[in-house]
């Protein structure tokens, strides 16, 4: 069953932007908190941004402070990443994930819903 899908990846060269997408054909978005992680080869799964149900609170890693920005469209049921001044460093497997209790976590293991992913490639 597919409770959350990606989209809007590639491949762009460091300074370029992306926005994924984060949709659900059965859940209603707006009730879960929902994290964005990426994944680069060899290394563990790390949370770059999330944001509780209602548009409560929002976080985003260090290393994206400034440059990502999530956000929530209730009318299209999608949760945003919107990437600029991309850097190679930024690339691998981004997976948007849902929590029933709402919130939002910055850790991958208090998500209940997951996507199957989507890459995302920095380099010139």
């Amino acid at each position: 069953q597919v409770y959350l899908v990606e989209s809007g990846g590639g491949l762009v060269q460091p300074g370029g932007s992306l926005r994924l997408s984060c949709t659900s054909p059965g859940m209603t978005l707006n009730y879960y908190g929902v994290g964005w992680f990426r994944q680069a080869p060899g290394k563990e799964r790390e949370g770059v941004s999330c944001l509780e149900s209602s548009d409560g609170e929002k976080f985003y890693a260090d290393s994206v402070k400034g440059r990502f920005t999530l956000s929530r469209d209730n009318a299209e049921n999608a949760v945003y990443l919107q990437m600029n001044n991309l850097k190679p460093e930024d690339t691998g497997v981004y997976y948007c994930a849902a929590a029933v209790s709402a919130l939002c976590y910055m850790t991958p293991r208090q998500y209940d819903y997951w996507g199957q992913g989507i890459q995302v490639t920095v380099s010139s």
